[in-house]
């Protein structure tokens, strides 16, 4: 296997490299924080300067024996067989730790308790057609393997022995899978003669998002050995994005997905700070922005989105931010402590922004053009609830009006001038007013485009040019629980599950987006859930009390339930995405009346 991503000199011979099939069985208790960030080496990482880091190809992640001894092991009688109804769970406990028991069509199933996720308890989670879903997140594991069957996350669940005594349930469980509750799944090695020398890949993956790691997780997992390379214009390896605008003072090591140890284990090759310019489809060839050439034979692409920026006077002053990477939320959090804030957009972003800065600035306020914050997402009732929300925590609107003018004072920031002639004192501005395709690299490739920069794929995530992939927030795609109806949804979630079917099919296994939305957001330590598609909805439908914050509500078109959002709810945004998932409608009746009786999960 080559040391690093570097471009060939003319004339110079290739490395003999001995093909070997090696499979590596990951280490089963491996979890994030385990791995030291400050190991030896580091990732490959082709840099825009030509220049190339190097790593000692004898480093490996510790690989233990796949079967624990018998010495590792804990077992214990945990119930009564007629303890647990059908399809209920329970937390039972072996003395090492807890393990998550389920009773579905008369089978026991002993699987980790927590979701690998954010360690969401699964026990108060949905369990549906053979699988239990997150509460949190909408995360899904087979409970018959443990394995991840929707997203987001990137591990699966330890599964654990049971067996039936004289009435008397046991299980038998690894001491360290009990503590470290996760699994990363067996993966392929890359065995390519040529990885990491030449300046031909078989799958190349232009973003590093979401969809970039898992397409590439998902070729490794499926038993893909050949090269493959991950470009991103980030200096990080794939990180947790949606943590930026919700814990802006996180530093980029603790928002990593992987450590760098992983993907040089699994022959992931990330080139860092590495811009594709140009696409030649013909040549199958990609083209970076100091003139590197990289040939592939599957693409897929991942760019993301870049974010939108001001257009009033004033907008190139100091102190001025759009959030896009841990660089721009540590500064933000830096700058705004003991400072005025002006947030612009009371979005996702501007709002979890706005909730984290109220503890550290001097005063918050946010400016938005609707009448209510997220009105067109959520709906007036419950976007006016989440406001007053926010002015109980002091945090000043300023709605139905928009940014005129930047003014400062030997260009660092002074003030923020609103169409409404109120001028509002600011030292730093946030700008969160949405996003574009990050696509005008494709512009001149013949890949389509549709008016607004989306990549239009089908179901399986392929582009109109055979070969080539999209997924993530750039794409529109076809959403099979709305009549197939294209649309673009840029959630964590979609970009996971898009990343997954897109590696599928270049494998050609056929496979189809069939994912419900999922999406959440945290306030003031409180958490919002949503479920579905709920654009052009024509009716709320609220249960629950708005003014406790305490709540769901069913978004309606028609007859239909088309999304639902919750808060102190749970599990019902869960339970909803598994109704919707089966196949089957939820009409507007059934949400009226109030009785939730058929959406009631089992756990205890």
């Amino acid at each position: 296997m080559g040391g690093c991503f570097s471009k060939p000199k003319p004339g110079a011979d290739l490395p003999t490299v001995e093909l070997k099939i090696e499979v590596v069985l990951p280490e089963k208790e491996r979890g994030k924080e385990e791995l030291s960030a400050s190991g030896k080496g580091s990732p490959r990482a082709y840099q825009g300067n030509g220049t190339a880091r190097h790593f000692h190809t004898e480093e490996r992640l510790p690989t233990p024996h796949p079967y624990p001894s018998p010495q590792d092991c804990v077992e214990a009688a945990v119930c009564h067989v007629k303890d647990l109804e059908n399809g209920q769970m329970r937390e039972v406990e072996l003395g090492w730790g807890k393990v998550l028991l389920v009773k579905d069509n008369g089978e026991f199933h002993a699987l980790g308790h927590k979701c690998p996720h954010y360690g969401a308890p699964l026990v108060k989670g949905v369990l549906s057609r053979g699988r239990v879903r997150c509460p949190w997140h909408g995360a899904c594991f087979n409970i018959s393997t443990g394995d991840l069957e929707d997203f987001p996350g990137l591990d699966s669940l330890h599964k654990f022995q049971v067996k039936i005594e004289k009435e008397k349930v046991y299980v038998r469980a690894s001491k360290q899978a009990l503590q470290l509750q996760r699994r990363t799944k067996v993966m392929a090695k890359c065995i390519s003669p040529s990885a990491g020398y030449s300046s031909s890949t078989n799958v190349l993956i232009v973003g590093a998002g979401a969809a970039g790691l898992v397409c590439a997780e998902t070729l490794r997992q499926e038993g893909f050995s050949d090269r493959i390379v991950l470009c991103t214009l980030d200096r990080h390896l794939p990180y947790d994005r949606p943590k930026l605008s919700k814990s802006l003072d996180t530093q980029p090591e603790q928002l990593a997905l992987r450590p760098k140890e992983f993907f040089r284990a699994y022959g992931i090759e990330v080139l860092t700070e590495a811009q594709v310019v140009t696409v030649d489809v013909r040549n199958k060839k990609v083209v970076f922005k100091d003139g590197f050439k990289l040939e592939y034979s599957k693409l897929l692409l991942a760019p993301g989105s870049s974010p939108r920026t001001l257009s009033c006077k004033g907008k190139e002053m100091e102190n001025v931010f759009t959030i896009r990477t841990p660089e721009d939320a540590n500064r933000v959090v830096r700058l705004a402590r003991g400072r005025n804030v002006v947030i612009v957009g009371a979005g996702f972003l501007g709002m979890e922004v706005a909730a984290y800065l109220t503890e550290k600035a001097h005063s918050v306020s946010v400016v938005e053009l609707e009448e209510t914050p997220f009105r067109r997402f959520l709906g007036e009732r419950v976007g006016r609830a989440l406001m007053k929300m926010f002015e109980n925590n002091r945090v000043k609107f300023y709605m139905q009006t928009e940014v005129s003018e930047l003014r400062g004072q030997e260009g660092k920031l002074k003030e923020v001038v609103l169409k409404s002639s109120k001028v509002v004192r600011a030292d730093v501005c946030v700008v969160g007013i949405g996003a574009v395709a990050a696509t005008g690299f494709l512009r001149q490739s013949g890949i389509g485009l549709d008016s607004r920069g989306f990549i239009p794929v089908n179901k399986m995530m392929q582009t109109n040019v055979p070969g080539v992939f999209a997924a993530g927030d750039a794409v529109t795609f076809p959403l099979a629980w709305r009549n197939n109806r294209k649309v673009n949804i840029p959630h964590w979630q979609m970009a996971h599950a898009q990343g997954r079917v897109a590696a599928q099919n270049m494998l050609a296994q056929e496979a189809e987006m069939s994912t419900v939305p999922y999406l959440w957001t945290a306030m003031f330590g409180k958490s919002l859930r949503y479920a579905g598609y709920g654009e052009g909805f024509d009716d709320v439908i609220i249960q629950g009390d708005l003014e406790e914050l305490k709540f769901v509500a069913f978004y309606t078109k028609g007859d239909e339930v088309i999304a639902v959002a919750s808060m102190n709810y749970d599990p019902i945004v869960s339970k909803v995405a598994e109704v919707l998932a089966s196949g089957r409608a939820i009409r507007k009746r059934e949400v009226e009346t109030g009785d939730m009786s058929w959406l009631t999960g089992k756990g205890s």
